[in-house]
């Protein structure tokens, strides 16, 4: 079979079998143009934005859990907040993709993470947080104080 007619199959039965062709991946400058969009957790590879930016991951089972809708409520109502700590939110509400986050994560229905921007997770919560919850929390941990620091002496 000639390689384009096969490339033609291969991509009409992934597209009947609902399998993306291809995934289109978020980059660390998709994310500095935009930074105030929110990512789904199948278009992103996190390592890209080590030292970058910290990731605020919302785990559930459908983006109908009350707890999910909570959530990202709170996380929009305070975009700049988000913007000024360097992170970038990622979500995640289908269980059946098997993303790199949910496997590394084992999330069981809804969860919260707080990744930091050297790839520790800060935090896992079972329920939903607010801005000042979140914000307080980020600003509590080392990196982030150091670049607290070096802004002061910046300035």
């Amino acid at each position: 079979m000639k390689p384009i007619l096969r490339a033609s199959f291969t991509f009409i039965f992934m597209t009947l079998a609902g399998i993306p062709a291809a995934a289109q991946s978020v980059t660390p400058d998709d994310w500095i143009a935009a930074p105030d969009q929110f990512v789904d957790a199948s278009e992103i590879n996190l390592n890209d934005f080590l030292w970058r930016a910290r990731a605020i991951v919302v785990f559930a089972d459908t983006p109908f859990d009350p707890r999910y809708i909570e959530q990202m409520d709170n996380l929009g109502a305070d975009i700049p907040a988000l913007v000024e700590r360097d992170v970038i939110v990622i979500t995640d509400t289908d269980p059946a993709s098997e993303t790199a986050l949910r496997e590394r994560l084992r999330p069981h229905g809804f969860m919260l993470v707080l990744i930091d921007k050297d790839g520790t997770v800060a935090f896992r919560k079972p329920a939903p947080w607010d801005m000042r919850e979140i914000g307080r929390s980020i600003d509590k941990s080392p990196l982030r104080q150091q670049e607290i620091n070096a802004r002061r002496i910046t300035q």
